[in-house]
């Protein structure tokens, strides 16, 4: 790509924010809604946010990590910016979207770009009913929760619930059990990227769950519909040797 315009948005972190003021000092800043290109400094959760929060803008956005881990983020470096987001591959992603309705009766909608979790909210373990694509598939599993993620959540929380890694691409998504007691040895599904899955919770009033699209939460639910949203399209740019795909792959082979 070849930006002319260029948006800078920080963490509040201190390391995020003086880098902003760098940043805008030596590269100029223009309003992210008049920008080519949005430049995220932070963390994966910044990354994260920043995706959600300019979605409707439909802007590609390139990370530079002023965070931790930095999965979905480039390597910092001050220097020759241009050049780099010339350089700059696109990864195009699809959300999923969660649609929830509660115990009460309300309904609530929200998008994931990681995954849909569901999380027992008392010390009683959840009881949830799974049916894909209107067909049964587990009548009850008995757990701390369930999760569904795109492929490029499945290296974040899928992971550490011991859900597979998804290369990007494959057009598929994981549901990953989460601590489950019965059935005992089953470990999740991977599932074509149109699958609809619904999960029902069972005894919602003794064992409330409650639902996370990212980072949004609705307590009490009874029922969660989660599938991939085509309709919305979100581009992350990275540099041409630390690409998505690259590092999806890598991440199997470490210990």
């Amino acid at each position: 790509m070849n930006p002319e315009n260029v948006a800078f948005v920080a963490a509040d972190s201190p390391p995020a924010q003086e880098a902003l003021l760098r940043f805008r000092h030596r590269y100029g800043h223009t309003p992210p809604e008049n920008a080519d290109v949005i430049v995220a400094l932070g963390g994966d959760g910044f990354m994260l946010e920043s995706l959600h929060r300019y979605m409707v803008l439909g802007k590609p956005i390139y990370g530079m990590n002023r965070g931790t881990v930095g999965f979905l983020m480039n390597t910092y470096d001050e220097d020759d910016l241009p050049r780099r987001l010339k350089r700059a591959q696109p990864v195009t992603l699809h959300p999923l979207r969660m649609t929830v309705e509660t115990v009460g009766g309300e309904t609530a909608d929200a998008l994931a770009i990681n995954e849909v979790s569901l999380l027992r909210e008392t010390r009683q373990a959840a009881k949830l009913r799974i049916t894909i694509d209107g067909r049964e598939r587990l009548s009850e599993l008995v757990c701390d929760g369930v999760l569904v993620c795109t492929a490029a959540g499945s290296t974040a929380y899928n992971l550490s619930a011991h859900g597979p890694i998804l290369p990007m691409g494959a057009n598929v998504m994981a549901l990953t059990p989460i601590s489950a007691f019965r059935p005992r040895r089953w470990r999740g599904a991977i599932l074509p990227h149109r699958a609809a899955v619904r999960i029902d919770i069972l005894e919602s009033a003794k064992r409330p769950v409650s639902a996370v699209a990212d980072y949004t939460e609705v307590r009490d639910v009874r029922r969660v519909d989660v599938r991939e949203d085509r309709g919305v399209v979100l581009s992350i740019l990275f540099d041409p040797e630390h690409n998505l795909e690259e590092r999806i792959l890598s991440e199997q082979f470490m210990a």
